[in-house]
């Protein structure tokens, strides 16, 4: 593992030339995510409003919103970061780490999840098995949501001093009173159309980069001719050199990747992770929530190239970035390019596409995480039975509680030289428990109300002992974090399920009568509801949009496939 380069040694070297049009840009930017805010604060009336946005929104709006909510800081710097030191090998994270999951979650899960009228993921296993499974899964998430909300605040302090020479403290403060002041106005609706709107200023902020850098390095032929020579020619494929027993960048086979990456870890995350399936249970009706990642599936096909794409061009003009040999660290690709490309104006927008970015991923987790912590621990554990207005100001305050949390754990997230190894580590202590649970739970009517809880200490434990015990001590040769995430996802995975089957035989399952519409093959009167009017029409059919998105998310592997 790389020791991070000193932020204060970036700043010198990364600095951007920016002047009053960028800095104009960036001014009018903040204005209207205040703006935003000011205007969702008129709608919230009731907490159902404040978590939930009064499950009132439209599918492209919370579309839209489930993209960019993925779409932060750590994923255009992390993905950056792993084109840079594994090359091609990122689109796994796309097409096969995403679509398949975005397309179960849609066709299969939110039918429960919507139809069971819960208010987050942990309250599903509440109904579906006991308090201990609920209390543990509540608590599980809130500190994943703290730690990950803490990755954005240090790729933003990180990014900003190198690139603008604000002191970190002031990057977090910035950032972190605006995240602030637009959830604890306008909740849930505020976040999401703050959003959308970032979903676009990310992409104005990218695709200059995008274009200018294969320019720079002769298009896409130049860039693939200079990186086969340099690092092979697996390097620009997407599944050369993964035979069982070869070696490749990624430290990977690929049966670690499918069932690792591909299910364990995927699954876990897009179908368990509350800043995602939030954005799909503030949907108007079942029909649109059940589009809202369905919708998201098509620009995730495509946003790969926008982020794999600058970190090969970086790994050409910076040879040996992310070594010993190289002041520049992986993480340091997109800035890299920024202060090399971009002319003011456009520098500008892309500086505000990185703030926008590390917005989206910090609000997702910071209103998931109040939800959760306010519906599922405060109010069912602790403050009981209080007049709703109560719950909606101490959502306020918890949000408030969450943003200074995730300032201590920003200094966890600098000892990784590639974040996204770090969230994936993260994910698969977390998300890939959670995930065994839920989807033994759906799909096995004898999963006891017990199992639930003794599965998610089993996975926990059994990834965490794989990733401290046997990869970083060195039983077994894993040759990088990625391949080591992957085999704890795997082993998480496997442990919760053995664990689920061996309590579930010993300990009495929930009454048939309290597993309707929680279990696959029962249904419950949300479940059943008909489609709205104007629903009915083709492009408003969840099973072709989920279907096309698979077909279409197989089809972009042709190209890279050899």
């Amino acid at each position: 593992m790389q020791t991070p380069t000193s932020s204060t040694y970036l700043a010198a070297e990364l600095r951007l030339p920016t002047n009053w049009l960028d800095y104009t840009i960036l001014g009018i930017y903040f204005v209207v995510v205040l703006g935003i805010g000011f205007a969702a604060r008129r709608s919230v009336r009731t907490s159902l409003d404040f978590f939930l946005s009064g499950r009132s929104l439209p599918a492209w709006v919370t579309g839209l919103a489930f993209v960019a909510a993925n779409l932060g800081a750590t994923e255009i710097l992390g993905m950056a970061a792993n084109s840079a030191q594994y090359g091609v090998y990122t689109t796994h994270w796309y097409w096969i780490g995403a679509i398949p999951a975005m397309v179960f979650l849609g066709l299969v899960m939110m039918p429960f999840y919507y139809g069971s009228k819960v208010r987050s993921v942990p309250e599903f296993l509440l109904l579906r098995f006991d308090k201990a499974s609920h209390l543990l899964s509540s608590a599980l998430f809130a500190i994943a949501a703290i730690l990950i909300a803490g990755v954005n605040l240090y790729a933003l302090a990180i990014v900003v001093e190198a690139l603008l020479g604000w002191p970190e403290w002031v990057a977090i403060v910035v950032a972190g009173f605006f995240v602030l002041a637009y959830i604890t106005l306008g909740g849930l609706s505020s976040a999401i159309y703050n959003e959308v709107l970032q979903f676009f200023v990310i992409l104005a902020g990218l695709i200059p980069i995008t274009i200018l850098g294969l320019k720079k390095v002769g298009g896409w032929d130049g860039l693939s001719d200079s990186l086969s020579k340099s690092h092979g020619s697996d390097f620009m494929t997407a599944w050369g050199g993964t035979g069982i027993g070869s070696e490749n960048p990624l430290g990977a086979n690929w049966l670690t990747i499918v069932l690792g990456l591909g299910f364990v870890l995927s699954f876990g995350y897009w179908t368990t992770n509350f800043a995602e399936v939030q954005r799909a249970l503030s949907a108007k009706n079942l029909s649109a929530a059940q589009r809202t990642p369905l919708i998201a599936a098509f620009p995730k096909i495509f946003i790969v190239f926008v982020v794999m794409i600058p970190g090969l061009v970086a790994a050409v003009l910076v040879p040996k970035i992310g070594t010993p040999g190289s002041d520049l660290q992986y993480n340091d690709a997109i800035p890299y390019l920024m202060q090399q490309l971009l002319p003011n104006g456009v520098l500008g927008i892309a500086v505000t596409g990185l703030l926008a970015a590390f917005m989206a991923g910090m609000a997702a987790n910071i209103s998931s995480f109040n939800t959760v912590f306010t519906t599922d621990i405060w109010q069912k554990y602790v403050v009981k039975d209080r007049e709703d207005g109560y719950y909606v100001r101490f959502g306020r305050l918890i949000t408030v509680i969450g943003v200074l949390a995730s300032i201590g754990t920003a200094f966890l997230a600098s000892s990784f030289s590639n974040i996204m190894s770090y969230l994936q580590t993260l994910f698969s202590f977390f998300n890939v428990p959670m995930f065994v649970v839920f989807i033994i739970g759906m799909f096995w009517k004898r999963a006891s109300m017990k199992s639930g809880f003794w599965g998610l200490i089993a996975g926990t434990t059994a990834a965490m002992v794989n990733y401290f015990v046997i990869y970083k001590q060195g039983i077994i040769d894993i040759p990088s974090d990625q391949g080591a995430n992957f085999v704890s996802a795997i082993a998480g995975f496997v442990a919760g399920a053995v664990v689920m089957v061996a309590v579930s035989l010993f300990t009495a399952p929930k009454p048939t009568a309290d597993l309707q519409g929680l279990v696959y093959g029962t249904t419950s009167p949300g479940m059943a509801e008909a489609p709205a009017k104007g629903d009915d029409a083709w492009y408003r059919k969840p099973a072709l949009l989920g279907w096309g998105a698979v077909v279409l998310a197989a089809a972009c592997y042709i190209p890279f496939s050899f």
